[in-house]
């Protein structure tokens, strides 16, 4: 069963594959929803395409890190700090 819901600017969801993305615009006079997925990727769906998603309600980005106990701001952090400071770019 295919859930319809209404694009609400804000608002997380969760497709049925695992994705989650916040829609970041609606144009009701185009028919256009943006969305914009965890990773930082946009994209803009005509809402014949929305319709046809299967979705669950999402939990925002911020509490699904901090259900995971994950510190953002701690340049160290579990994976040894950000990799693009380990580039050697003089090669």
């Amino acid at each position: 069963m295919v859930r319809r819901h209404e694009p609400a600017v804000g608002s997380w969801y969760q497709t049925m594959g695992g994705a989650s993305f916040e829609v970041v615009a609606h144009d009701p006079d185009d028919a256009t929803v943006e969305i914009q997925y965890s990773d930082g990727a946009l994209e803009e769906l005509d809402m014949e395409t929305w319709l046809e998603l299967e979705l669950e309600p999402g939990a925002p980005l911020d509490a699904v890190l901090d259900s995971l106990d994950v510190d953002r701001d701690d340049d160290e952090g579990q994976n040894g700090g950000n990799p693009l400071d380990r580039l050697d770019l003089d090669r």
